[in-house]
């Protein structure tokens, strides 16, 4: 970091969301309750669906590791953010904020990517049952997974490096609650026409990848479920979607809104609250999301919460 003019800023000032001690003590309370209990609420998603044998199908296989990439999410934000209130120093560490970035960034796009294997998911079970078994085996969903976190990954790599070599001389002082992506744009004194090209176009690339593939899935999913002769039937085959529509609507609305859009139109307020949204409150409410309308997931919860008894 000590090179050149970035010698000048070696730690930059995260403003959070507000600068009212007494709004603080409530932001502090609120999201330190979201956090633990996203924490909790996805540990039990995970536990249950490890203990419980019915549970180890490729639906559940994502969805258990959708739920660890949540709790990682909101982990790389909150902690840093409550700190930052308890102790009234709003300074992180130049290094910190890019690591702080790299990884909101690789988690995010892992989420991404896994609503997208679990729409391919529901895509084959639906519209081919038959060969459900072999297409969605366990080497296929590991691959899927594999590759979901190693594409996020590099495409975080690349942000990473290209953030690293600007200049940031100041000010040093970031309107946002944790280091994302155009906030430190905005405080570079470098060209950052490259990083902006690339999060624009690469970036839209893989947040819009998934959510199209997601669409036409559920395009074919309606189809097949519409030739399904009884109501019953076909109320049947909706509830199962219901939950990951739900999620994929409340996490591709808001990140859209933020990422997909030229940076001309940033709005710092604006956009803050939107980013709570899809970093805090959609992990949260997760778990009760995928829980409440499954009943798979209430028997492997009540096993769960014998065992511990």
């Amino acid at each position: 970091m000590m090179r050149g003019n970035q010698s000048h800023i070696t730690e930059f000032l995260l403003l959070g969301l507000t600068s009212d001690p007494k709004q603080q003590v409530w932001l502090f309370a609120s999201f330190l309750a979201m956090y633990l209990v996203n924490v909790g609420g996805n540990s039990v998603i995970i536990a249950a669906i490890r203990g419980d044998a019915h549970l180890h199908t490729a639906m559940y296989f994502f969805l258990s590791n959708l739920s660890l990439v949540d709790i990682c999410f909101t982990t790389v934000i909150v902690p840093q953010m409550l700190l930052n209130v308890l102790t009234q120093r709003k300074a992180i560490l130049f290094a910190q904020c890019l690591a702080q970035m790299y990884f909101f960034v690789a988690f995010g796009i892992t989420d991404s990517f896994l609503l997208a294997a679990m729409a391919l998911d529901r895509y084959v079970a639906i519209c081919h049952p038959l060969r459900y078994t072999t297409t969605m085996n366990p080497r296929c969903c590991l691959q899927l997974m594999t590759a979901s976190w190693l594409v996020s990954h590099l495409h975080s790599f690349t942000h990473t490096i290209l953030m690293a070599r600007l200049s940031f001389c100041g000010p040093n002082v970031i309107h946002h609650f944790f280091c994302d992506v155009q906030p430190l744009l905005m405080v570079s004194c470098s060209d950052t026409s490259l990083n902006e090209l690339l999060a624009f176009t690469e970036g839209s690339f893989v947040i819009m990848s998934p959510f199209i593939f997601i669409t036409v899935s559920y395009v074919y999913i309606i189809h097949a479920v519409l030739r399904v002769p009884s109501g019953r039937g076909r109320y049947k085959v909706f509830s199962t979607c219901g939950s990951h529509l739900t999620v994929v609507a409340l996490f591709y609305g808001t990140v859209i809104s933020v990422y997909i859009r030229p940076s001309s139109t940033y709005s710092v307020t604006k956009d803050r609250v939107i980013t709570v949204i899809y970093t805090v409150v959609i992990p949260m409410l997760n778990p009760f999301i995928y829980s409440l309308r499954n009943k798979d997931m209430k028997q492997a919860m009540k096993k769960l919460m014998r065992k511990t008894n």
